[in-house]
């Protein structure tokens, strides 16, 4: 069966039962794996922000802002459920299982996205909530009806969609978008394309049987390889601009640099590997060590607020 064959056929709904989906079932549409680096990154964004928000409305924000990531997991399933169907890492997945029907998906996904935003705008502020709206409809949209099909680059233009929360949760505190948040932006836009293009380089027969332009199956292995250790390198430089723009430590600025010399020296690995490799072991383990890249990246910019906060307590109690 063609990838279009099993997207017509996921797109009958000639029968208005309802399916027998679990709970479960309705997580996983959420993509929660996806929603934790949302939720993470977004709280980074709440803690670094030079103002405060009153705990009730910061929890208030998380949940929303996890809501809209996990709405835009969900649209991203409905539409793609025909490739979804073919790919072996998403055969299982809810829609192309057979578990809950397109159209239920669709609603559960645009129930969310209304109401992950239009909270977030009542409880915070417009901003905030404009951003999350404009970070569902670019996700769900831009990226995955149109980039994701069309051009190699996708996962580098789309990957805004994954870089916002950030600055959301920046917006959330202070109502702008400023210089830090936009560089908090840019370490997660910047990293994207050689964390993915990682496992783009050892699924490159999946993307290859559904069609989907993936850097690897267009341009080649050696030129995905390029790509990836420029990207690595952007990304180490971009994460220790906090600490040159003054909203972090030098302590920070040195962790900073040397996870950022770990992960070029990652991507100088999968760069080495002979093209045509079956086993891709350095892929495999560049794309594990960047999702503890970022998560160490923005764990160090906390620990140095926190740091700085409580070394500024300490010093006004004398």
């Amino acid at each position: 069966m063609t990838v279009i064959d099993n997207h017509e056929a996921l797109a009958e709904d000639g029968d208005f039962r309802l399916s027998e989906a679990s709970a479960r079932d309705y997580f996983e549409l959420l993509k929660p794996r996806v929603m934790s680096l949302v939720v993470f990154t977004a709280f980074a964004g709440l803690v670094l922000a030079p103002d405060h928000i009153n705990p009730v409305l910061g929890l208030i924000a998380i949940l929303c802002i996890a809501v809209g990531a996990g709405a835009s997991g969900a649209l991203n399933m409905w539409y793609d459920a025909d490739i979804d169907a073919v790919m072996s890492r998403t055969a299982k997945r809810p829609i192309p299982a057979g578990r809950i029907k397109p159209k239920e998906a669709l609603a559960f996904g645009l129930v969310l996205s209304c109401f992950s935003v239009t909270i977030l705008g009542l409880a915070v502020n417009w901003l905030s909530a404009s951003i999350l709206a404009f970070t569902i409809f670019f996700y769900a949209v831009i990226y995955t009806m149109w980039l994701k099909r069309s051009t190699p680059q996708n996962i580098v233009i789309g990957g805004a969609a994954g870089a916002f929360p950030p600055m959301i949760g920046w917006a959330c505190v202070t109502n702008s978008v400023t210089i830090e948040s936009t560089v908090l932006f840019l370490i997660i836009f910047l990293w994207t394309p050689a964390h993915f293009w990682a496992l783009a380089l050892f699924k490159m027969r999946d993307y290859e049987a559904v069609g989907v332009p993936m850097l690897p199956n267009v341009s080649g292995e050696r030129t995905t390889k390029h790509q990836i250790v420029a990207y690595a390198v952007l990304t180490a430089i971009c994460a220790v601009l906090p600490t040159f723009l003054g909203f972090a430590s030098v302590g920070y600025g040195v962790v900073a640099a040397a996870l950022g010399a770990v992960f070029i020296y990652c991507s100088i690995a999968v760069w080495r590997m002979p093209d045509g490799d079956l086993k891709m072991i350095p892929a495999k383990k560049l794309f594990g060590f960047s999702i503890f890249y970022l998560f160490a990246v923005f764990s160090a910019l906390m620990l140095d607020r926190l740091v700085a906060m409580l070394a500024s307590y300490a010093g006004g109690s004398f």
